[in-house]
């Protein structure tokens, strides 16, 4: 296995880019060029990267040769380490360009980077209203209930910078926002985070990117994340910038490692990581002894490959060489460590670590994964996440016991297992429980995922131990990370005695002499008896076609769809009982149309800030809405 460092520079694609370089140079670039921007940078994204001495350059033309030279991490942070062999540079065109085409960098692993922000250019008004809608209370990660006091002025100038720019955004829609709109989000993000305002900036970043991936129509990314980013950013910015005091707004600067003295863990299952940031690795999930869940990763430079390759990945954790493989089906006792707020294990030099042998899932804290029934645990974990921060909705792993019933594509179909009979035998499915779909973590064919899936579906009635994740978006589904065999089952996985009864879905590969003889008297569901999804099949399909109109086509796209449908988008929601749908619907619709006139009587530019607010306002209840669909489907028996 190749491995990359942190600190190699990779010379066959463009290096990331701290925002501020990036805002910087759009913001010196003459504005008689604005418009070719985005077909120069759509040009230049298509030219071979060639290597040269301490980075990259881009052939931009006759006489344009653009050269970067990142930092010792890999990331261009400074605007001296892009250069153009034009006379026009550095306020040139080709530089820009290939800036602008470049990933964005996640500042927070630069923090003495102190790039200057550009100057703002000029905005509409500030962010005067408020949804209503309540964000988790308390304080931060790492902010040990520390009083909560209102934004400071150059807080809220930030957050006003911030919203002024998302708002934008959302009225111009995703064709609109090009380089330029995308480049006052950077200045934006920049400036928050000089403000102290890392959760705003973050979600600021996310936007550029998801913008980028829409717009340049890249696999794998879907319209529904762009509009749950732009719905945080726009949340986090207009209530700051109204001087809202929540500290949860603010967010944690920096994950901040705390000693944790000596700690026993024991491996759950290792993850593939393909980040759409180009980092790729493994992150092995872990239990401690007091019942904490904890993980600890590799995770790099890189791409789908380096995801594949990690598989049996080592990793330095202080003086000890961590074989990904092992751990995941082992332990450690852990002497110096450090643990982040988020449960991730520092990797120290003062960290010491003898192995522990392994254990299985149904001994020890591991069993405590599978100790209650997944109704309850599902609803007590949409019932703590934060439902205004996407990122952070169903991250906590799950594990159950279920049986297979069939398939449907990629998913497959299965009831949870109610506890064992006294008298023995194969457990059966909970009474009228929820069929629950089991979908790819990861669909990309470098990992083992959907071959797994596959053969997994192709044996009804198979018992298995399941270890996952909620998705917060669809109804009673879950994505499973490992599979294992049921203790005291008959029709069960035979794994290898070496992997300790689970598999890990991304790397492991699952034959079939892993799996018990066909059942003859096995049945699959049909698929027309699977039940109904309360989400998919609800009225609320309007709401959400519109709100993710607004991002994909923009106001003008918005306005024209109400005009042909004012009564067909109301209607069927009231019917169905969603009186509040049907009124901020209405109300979203209204405003795209809306257009002011000055004391001449002559049409002016609409407000971007009512129209964002009513925006933020149909997105919010309707994500609140899908969350409350999605917890009863894992309650109640499904439809027929």
């Amino acid at each position: 296995m190749t491995d990359r460092t942190a600190t190699a520079v990779d010379t066959d694609r463009l290096p990331p880019v701290l925002p501020g370089v990036v805002a910087a140079a759009v913001a010196s670039l003459p504005p008689r060029l604005h418009r070719r921007l985005d077909a120069t940078v759509e040009r230049v994204a298509g030219v071979p990267v060639a290597p040269v001495e301490g980075g990259v350059s881009v052939d931009c033309g006759p006489e344009a040769l653009v050269t970067l030279t990142p930092g010792p991490t890999g990331t261009v942070t400074d605007p001296e380490q892009a250069r153009c062999s034009c006379l026009l540079t550095p306020r040139c065109l080709h530089r820009t360009a290939v800036l602008v085409a470049c990933p964005v960098a996640d500042q927070a692993t630069h923090p003495a980077s102190t790039v200057a922000a550009p100057s703002p250019s000029a905005g509409t008004g500030a962010a005067t209203g408020r949804t209503g809608k309540k964000g988790r209370t308390g304080s931060p990660a790492g902010a040990d209930g520390t009083t909560a006091a209102a934004p400071t002025k150059a807080q809220r100038a930030a957050a006003g910078a911030l919203w002024r720019a998302a708002a934008a955004v959302l009225a111009a829609g995703v064709p609109a926002a090009g380089a330029v709109p995308q480049a006052e989000l950077l200045r934006a993000a920049h400036s928050a985070r000089l403000a102290g305002l890392p959760r705003a900036e973050s979600a600021a970043l996310r936007a550029v990117r998801g913008l980028r991936a829409h717009r340049g129509r890249q696999a794998g990314h879907r319209l529904a994340e762009l509009v749950e980013v732009l719905h945080d950013l726009l949340y986090v910015a207009g209530r700051l910038a109204a001087g809202d005091p929540d500290p949860a707004l603010v967010g944690t600067l920096r994950r901040a490692y705390q000693p944790d003295g000596t700690l026993e863990v024991y491996g759950v299952c290792r993850e593939p990581v393909i980040s759409a940031t180009g980092y790729a690795g493994v992150v092995t999930h872990l239990v401690a002894a007091d019942g904490r869940r904890l993980s600890f990763g590799d995770v790099k430079p890189g791409g789908p490959d380096r995801a594949r390759d990690c598989a049996r990945a080592v990793t330095e954790m202080g003086a000890v060489a961590v074989n990904h493989a092992v751990l995941a089906r082992g332990g450690l006792r852990i002497t110096g460590t450090t643990v982040s707020p988020d449960g991730r294990l520092g990797a120290g030099k003062g960290v010491r670590a003898t192995p522990l042998t392994g254990t299985d899932w149904s001994t020890g804290p591991l069993a405590d994964l599978f100790a209650r029934p997944l109704a309850e645990v599902v609803t007590a974990q949409l019932a703590a996440d934060d439902p205004e921060d996407p990122a952070r909705a169903g991250t906590a792993l799950v594990g159950g016991d279920l049986v297979v019933v069939g398939a449907v594509g990629d998913q497959v179909l299965a009831r949870e297992l109610a506890p064992a009979d006294p008298a023995g035998g194969d457990r059966v499915p909970v009474p009228d429980g929820p069929l629950i779909r089991l979908v790819p973590v990861n669909s990309h064919p470098a990992l083992s995922h959907v071959a797994n899936l596959r053969r997994l579906a192709s044996r009804p009635g198979l018992r298995i131990r399941v270890v996952g994740r909620l998705d917060p978006d669809r109804a009673s589904t879950l994505r499973p990370l490992a599979v294992g065999a049921v203790p005291g089952a008959t029709v069960t996985l035979r794994l290898p005695e070496d992997w300790h009864g689970r598999a890990d879905l991304g790397y492991d590969q699952i034959q079939g002499g892993h799996l018990p003889p066909r059942d003859p008297a096995a049945t699959t569901e049909p698929v027309l008896a699977v039940g109904v999804d309360a989400v998919a099949e609800s009225p609320l399909w309007r709401v959400r076609r519109l709100v993710e109109l607004a991002v994909s086509g923009g106001r003008r796209a918005v306005a024209e769809a109400a005009r042909g449908e004012r009564a067909g988008l109301a209607g069927p929601l009231r019917r169905a009982g969603f009186t509040t749908a049907a009124a901020v619907a209405a109300a979203l619709a209204d405003e795209s149309d809306r257009r002011g006139r000055d004391t001449f009587g002559r049409l002016t530019d609409p407000d971007p800030d009512r129209y964002a607010w009513a925006w933020l306002a149909a997105t919010a209840h309707l994500a609140a809405t899908e969350r409350e669909l999605i917890r009863s489907s894992w309650t109640a028996p499904p439809a027929g």
